[in-house]
């Protein structure tokens, strides 16, 4: 039951609020905030901050993604819709006890995404930015969860063991985070959104250390732009494991699955 009753009147002026404040799905922002919204202070407040271009996500406390209600935090990547191709295909041939890692986890969204697909996987998750970390963490109580530099942090017992490393590490160019939208650009810390001058430098620098902790057999998905795809390909196999794309329009979703061989 919702906590703040509106008129349809009060509701077509917060659509329209919303609308004029450019939020493309105000009728659905709108319905979510006020069924959130434990009094009509506490809506107003919540309104203000999005009217005033706070991530809905933000507002809201959590974010939906794969059917899961994750926790968010001030900075941290947000996940997105495109995202359920990366879980899709990383889900793939996993089993349980398999190892996997999500690489770039910000909430954990890929990792808690991926054991729900998978009960009784051997979860681990790393980020560099001690915020995502903090926010994955309680989104991944039964994970391990490390800090640091792309793989630096995993434990050396993982090596040769990692059945699937998940990345969603940043891939815009460097010149074009300035020009994405302003949810993302004023309110993600730009270390999870800047992939350097052609937006493949992170997916390089993992990609290369890659098969030293792949099992046999064992994969990286990497989620990537389509204008960056043919350079995430390239870099795969200059790191000796073969690489084909996979795209999904419905989600405008592209990654990279990169396999060491056998």
């Amino acid at each position: 039951m919702r906590s703040v009753e509106l008129s349809s009147a009060d509701l077509a002026a917060l659509v329209a609020r919303l609308r004029a404040a450019g939020c493309v799905f105000a009728e659905e922002e709108a319905a979510l905030l006020v069924a959130e919204a434990p009094g009509p202070a506490a809506l107003e407040r919540a309104v203000v901050r999005r009217v005033d271009g706070e991530p809905l996500e933000l507002v809201l406390g959590w974010a939906e993604f794969c059917g899961l209600r994750l926790a968010v935090a001030p900075g941290v990547f947000v996940p997105r819709r495109r995202t359920e191709l990366l879980v899709r295909t990383g889900a793939a041939g996993l089993a349980a006890g398999d190892v996997v890692v999500d690489v770039g986890c910000g909430t954990g969204a890929v990792a808690a995404a991926l054991g729900a697909t998978v009960p009784g996987l051997a979860l681990h998750a790393v980020d560099v930015d001690p915020a995502a970390v903090s926010v994955a963490r309680s989104n991944l109580p039964a994970a391990h969860v490390w800090e640091g530099d792309l793989l630096d942090p995993l434990p050396a017992h993982l090596r040769g063991r990692v059945a699937l490393l998940a990345a969603n590490t940043p891939y815009v160019p460097s010149e074009e985070v300035a020009l994405m939208p302003r949810e993302a650009r004023d309110h993600e810390h730009r270390v999870a959104l800047d992939g350097g001058g052609d937006g493949v430098e992170v997916q390089r620098r993992l990609l290369v250390q890659a098969p030293t902790w792949l099992a046999p057999g064992g994969r990286v998905v990497v989620e990537t732009g389509r204008r960056q795809a043919a350079l995430t390909v390239d870099a795969a196999r200059a790191a000796g494991l073969v690489a084909e794309v996979v795209t999904d329009d419905e989600v405008d979703g592209t990654v990279v699955v990169a396999r060491r061989r056998p």
